[in-house]
């Protein structure tokens, strides 16, 4: 059904949707490549959204050398009129014979009606190569979409010993510059931080990008259930991106000062056991667009996630450094001893060095 070609094709199609991990959503990350036979003659990536398509850019590329051309696209290509219009018939007018699509697109809005389109044009229509790799690329779209919720990744650091901080709550810096880097990167490609108020209060952390420019900085979601969070706070006053405060409090007094400033913006999850129901929250954020979110909290809220099967990956850097009994553990988690003889819940995806300290994901 594939030969080489295609397969060439279409990973460079993936290698170009890459590029827009940083700043596409809540669009999926796509990629195109226009081709006569192993002679690439157009290509481009989907940068953010409501700019031009991955396909467009193409095309423009391609120019008049499109017409009898292949297509090899990422995702399928729209059929709907959005902010941009339909690189269905973008394709068709430009010429192309042959359409090689990734995966079809589960957005209702398309859902096979933009290769049917293509198909009722008389363009060769086939669709699945490296589904798995597409799919990968746009696992928070797509859990969006599919399941309504964001990707959830979690991400932690921990000395040798499996500890976040000393017993003072001390925790800078048990990970090497390295790692910190490395997390840059991993806030640079989610749509959110989430983190808690007691976070907020111990460490005033930034939950931004700094070490690298980008065009989409992370929204910041504060699950604050009585609202502690202050107002002078570096996730309220640095103004980079949104900062979301989502609590339980429904006080007019307690709400004025944070509805009325200009950075923060109010969320109203369900509430489950006296505590904010983190399935509404998830539910909440994927309705603002949000498809891949970090977890970056302290033991107890970082259990709750867990708890609650929420977790899709986590991300874990740990120091060869040991910081004695009395530290703080990675996860508030009640103890189950029938845990200890049931088979591993996750799975190790990748284990590599990391300066000094190691880089440990785990995947469900």
């Amino acid at each position: 059904m594939f030969d080489a070609n295609d397969t060439a094709m279409m990973h460079t199609a993936l290698a170009l949707a890459r590029q827009g991990r940083f700043s596409t959503s809540p669009n999926p990350r796509v990629g195109c490549v226009v081709a006569h036979g192993t002679q690439i003659v157009g290509q481009g990536f989907h940068v953010r959204a409501g700019e031009p398509h991955a396909e467009v850019h193409a095309l423009r590329q391609a120019g008049e050398m499109a017409r009898g051309a292949a297509a090899y696209v990422t995702l399928e290509p729209c059929s709907h009129h959005g902010r941009t219009p339909p690189c269905a018939e973008a394709l068709i007018q430009a010429g192309v014979t042959r359409v090689v699509a990734a995966m079809s697109d589960p957005n209702p809005q398309v859902a096979g009606q933009g290769l049917a389109r293509l198909r009722e044009a008389g363009i060769a229509v086939q669709c699945g190569l490296l589904e798995t790799e597409a799919r990968a690329l746009n696992r928070g779209f797509l859990s969006r979409i599919e399941r309504g919720r964001p990707f959830v990744r979690l991400k932690c650091a921990a000395s040798l010993d499996g500890k976040t901080a000393l017993s003072d709550g001390r925790s800078q810096w048990i990970t090497g510059p390295e790692a910190r880097a490395d997390v840059q990167i991993l806030r640079a490609e989610s749509c959110a931080v989430i983190t808690g108020a007691g976070t907020i209060l111990a460490d005033n952390p930034q939950l931004n990008v700094r070490a690298f420019p980008t065009l989409r900085q992370p929204a910041r979601v504060v699950l604050d259930s009585r609202l502690k969070t202050p107002l002078e706070s570096r996730v309220v006053q640095d103004g980079g991106s949104p900062t979301l405060i989502a609590t339980l409090n429904n006080q007019p007094k307690s709400l004025q000062k944070y509805t009325n400033h200009q950075h923060l913006q109010i969320l109203r999850p369900s509430e489950l056991n006296g505590r904010i129901n983190l399935h509404s929250l998830l539910a909440l954020l994927a309705e603002r667009g949000f498809g891949e979110v970090m977890v970056e909290a302290g033991a107890t809220l970082a259990g709750a996630f867990i708890e609650a099967g929420l977790i899709d990956e986590i991300v874990c850097y740990q120091s060869p450094k040991i910081l004695g009994g009395q530290g703080k553990g990675l996860f508030s988690i009640k103890e189950n001893p029938q845990m200890l003889a049931a088979q591993p819940s996750w799975k190790t995806t990748l284990l590599e060095p990391c300066g000094q300290d190691i880089k440990w994901v785990l995947q469900k």
